[in-house]
């Protein structure tokens, strides 16, 4: 028979689980072998709670635990009141690389993306071409994509804020349907031989205009639609799923060009439209977790930036991401001058360049769907490799060595950026997330009409190798800062034991002292 002083010991030992969502100080306490999906009785949480001796009205009551609506609708796949609780500053482990499958409207989501991506690559290549075969002009690319990308950057604070008011779904069918007009009507415009680079500037335009509302949306929804345990892994298939059409979907649009023109592949992507759409209203409303939408009043968007600001669990990482986004991501110049100046070859073996990143990429992404939610150290530390890596590419003594080490480059920087995307949306309350991704997508796409003149006058006057050496040092130098004032901030420092048996084989130590620390 267990002693009556064992039995208190037991009970007065607590499984503390840690919301890094909200208030990192906020814990909940359980007794040690009670069951998760049982409500604690008021004398139970007062005995857990209270210290030796002190009276039970003097504790305070445990927090609740998860996120609002964080069940799962599939009834084999345990809500999160019946997963065990993890250990204090843990993330509960992934269900598997494609777990987030397992949940019905995800599901219809990420099958409708898989045919919209694959159009919108197509698009991508077509468009490109198209202006280059109208003007015979690099420049005039240039210019349609910084038409595409300067309203994000002008507007994509905006886009958050809607993103907050309105209901997710329904904005996602509008603005869905609105690029498979636009897509439409730029197909009109090219099969009946009309269309001109001034016409092809304005639709890159309006495509922009609606990707500013659309991309937070889309990125807010994945929290609606799986619950907080399966959040990573659905940001990571869903940049697996980009990966996948970014290998299919220049290969299709480049026989499609070649067969029937661009304009055709304009009309395909407008069709798969379809698709997202219907995948969208199929869903089934009920097993969707909606977040109270923020009524309409001023100073939402000052709100969204203060609300960043005071977190540096926030605000740092996306300090880091428009760094990287800025700088790191500027491989259309950088890899045409590789191929063409370089390395001296032709337009397949640039094409294969293209594919090595994109195999990488798409590594990166399911091995990332493997893991759980991201710790900060694991994006700083893919954005150290990333910009490393650059730096490391730019001295590539051959064309193969090269590839490989894009392959490599591709991995870290999807790591980054699903990393960087999950954090965010975890750790961010479910009123304000919609501002917060805004935020992020301008800081990481919004200052491409930055860095890609730069990038590219560097390139243009001291060669490739030289401006991705700075994109790799710009990086690298980012990454390092970030890691030093995040652990100056949460207390962290690295302790070196001389007594590896003490501290069974580690020599180096991470050595925690404030709350923020366990997020990292």
């Amino acid at each position: 028979m267990t002693p009556p002083a064992a039995r208190a010991a037991a009970i007065r030992t607590a499984t503390i689980r840690t919301d890094l969502r909200t208030d990192p100080r906020r814990l909940t306490t359980r007794p040690a072998g009670a069951r998760h999906d049982e409500p604690l009785t008021d004398e139970a949480a007062a005995t857990e709670t209270a210290p030796t001796g002190a009276p039970a009205a003097q504790t305070q009551a445990p927090a609740p635990t998860g996120l609002p609506g964080s069940g799962d609708d599939d009834p084999e796949h345990p809500t999160a009141a019946e997963t065990p609780a993890a250990p204090p500053g843990r993330f509960s482990r992934p269900g598997g690389m494609f777990s987030s499958l397992r949940i019905r409207n995800y599901r219809y989501y990420f099958a409708g993306q898989v045919v919209s991506n694959t159009g919108t690559w197509m698009q991508r290549i077509a468009q490109d071409w198209l202006v280059l075969s109208l003007t015979g002009s690099p420049f005039a690319v240039g210019i349609t994509t910084a038409m595409q990308f300067l309203p994000m950057l002008l507007l994509g604070l905006w886009g958050g804020v809607l993103a907050d008011r309105l209901p997710k779904r329904r904005l996602l069918i509008a603005t869905q349907g609105a690029m498979g007009l636009l897509a439409a009507g730029l197909a009109l415009l090219t099969i009946t031989g009309t269309v001109t680079p001034v016409a092809v500037y304005l639709f890159a335009l309006l495509l922009g205009l609606v990707t500013v509302v659309d991309n937070p949306t889309r990125q807010a929804f994945v929290s609606e639609m799986v619950p907080a345990k399966d959040l990573a892994n659905a940001v990571s298939l869903n940049a697996a799923n980009f990966q996948t059409a970014r290998l299919v979907g220049p290969a299709v649009a480049g026989a499609l060009i070649a067969a029937v023109g661009s304009g055709w592949a304009f009309a395909v992507n407008g069709i798969s439209f379809v698709a997202v759409i219907g995948g969208l209203l199929a869903m089934r409303s009920s097993e969707l977790r909606p977040v109270e939408r923020i009524a309409r009043r001023r100073g939402q968007l000052r709100e969204g930036l203060s609300y960043v600001r005071e977190r540096p669990e926030l605000l740092w990482p996306m300090v880091l991401a428009g760094f990287i986004g800025t700088f790191g991501f500027n491989f259309p110049t950088l890899l045409s001058g590789f191929a063409h100046d370089t390395f001296h070859v032709g337009a397949g073996a640039y094409g294969l360049l293209n594919t090595a990143m994109a195999v990488g990429s798409l590594t990166g992404a399911l091995l990332a769907a493997r893991r759980g939610a991201p710790r900060l150290r694991r994006l700083v530390f893919a954005a150290l490799a990333f910009g490393t890596l650059e730096v490391l590419a730019a001295f590539a003594p051959g064309y193969w060595t090269f590839a490989l080490l894009l392959t490599l480059i591709g991995v870290f920087g999807l790591t980054f950026n699903t990393s960087v995307n999950s954090a965010l949306q975890l750790g961010t309350d479910p009123e304000m997330r919609g501002r917060v991704m805004g935020l992020l997508v301008l800081v990481f796409t919004g200052g491409t009409p930055i860095g890609a003149p730069l990038v590219g006058w560097i390139t243009a006057q001291y060669g490739p190798r030289l401006g991705l050496l700075a994109c790799g040092l710009v990086s690298a130098a980012a990454a390092g800062v970030v890691a030093l004032v995040l652990g100056r901030i949460s207390g962290l420092r690295l302790r070196l034991d001389l007594h590896p048996v003490r501290t069974r084989g580690r020599v180096f130590s991470v050595v925690q002292k404030d709350d923020l620390a366990t997020a990292c």
